[in-house]
């Protein structure tokens, strides 16, 4: 089963749903519109039982560069309502196994995305950055919490606040990915992963996952509406309005003035 829509692909096959990025020519920049069809992805997942697994993934040399800058301008993420955090939402009470296999760059959400996953394999090509400073906005997805909660203050606050890209072997070390291989391996071994998880009792996997997750998911919900409010606000402000007119026009965005 694949569904019609060209820049999200979703195919079921022996219980694992596998959700791909499908935009390489703009480097699975994701826009509103595949924002929608991601969270409706996993909706579907949730309450169909022969899925027992779903896995996210991208290209062998691009897993997601992010936003849509221009959709993104476009349609900005104004409230609570918005595609993006409709689908942040569902990602993390997404109630089954969740699996993803990482190729190339992970910007924005493309990195933030992996902290609701439960198994991340990564390409030794991956390259993983949350530049929302640099943007002049703040992090999403509940990053603000998970990021110090698994690489710890400093390193959360280094790769928060410099926004600048660390490598696969370095998120191995600080447990964001369980483990590093060959781009051209990364999907075949996330794939062989989520067969053994599919094979299990559905009813164990997902009662152990709400148990893993129990302590977290009132203050994870809260964080990431909290981080939606701060969001929309700052997208109105100077600094967002000089970052993104600076990426438009090809140039470093000079905040000296704010």
């Amino acid at each position: 089963m694949t569904t019609p829509a060209q820049d999200i692909l979703v195919h079921q096959e022996q219980g694992v749903s596998t959700i791909t990025f499908n935009r390489v020519d703009k480097k699975n920049s994701i826009t509103t519109s595949m924002y929608t069809q991601l969270a409706d992805a996993l909706e579907a997942a949730t309450n169909d039982a022969a899925v027992r697994v779903v896995v996210i993934q991208g290209d062998v040399a691009i897993f997601s560069a992010g936003n849509d800058i221009k959709d993104f301008l476009e349609r900005p993420p104004l409230t609570r309502d918005a595609p993006v955090f409709r689908f942040l939402r569902v990602l993390a009470t997404f109630p089954k196994p969740l699996l993803a296999s990482v190729c190339g760059p992970a910007v924005g959400i493309g990195t933030t995305l992996l902290f609701h996953c439960d198994l991340v394999y990564a390409g030794d090509n991956a390259a993983f950055s949350m530049p929302f400073v640099n943007l002049g906005v703040c992090p999403e997805a509940g990053s603000s919490l998970l990021a110090p909660q698994m690489l710890g203050y400093h390193r959360a606050a280094e790769a928060l606040l410099l926004g600048e890209p660390f490598m696969a072997e370095a998120a191995l070390e600080v447990g964001l990915v369980n483990r590093v291989v060959p781009p051209t391996e990364c999907n075949m071994l996330t794939q062989m992963q989520a067969k053994k998880l599919s094979s299990k009792s559905l009813v164990s996997l997902m009662e152990t996952k709400r148990l893993l997750k129990k302590t977290n998911q009132a203050e994870l919900l809260a964080r990431i509406d909290e981080e939606a409010d701060s969001f929309g606000r700052m997208l109105g402000e100077p600094a967002a309005k000089e970052a993104f007119t600076a990426f438009m026009e090809k140039r470093a965005p000079d905040f000296s003035q704010f």
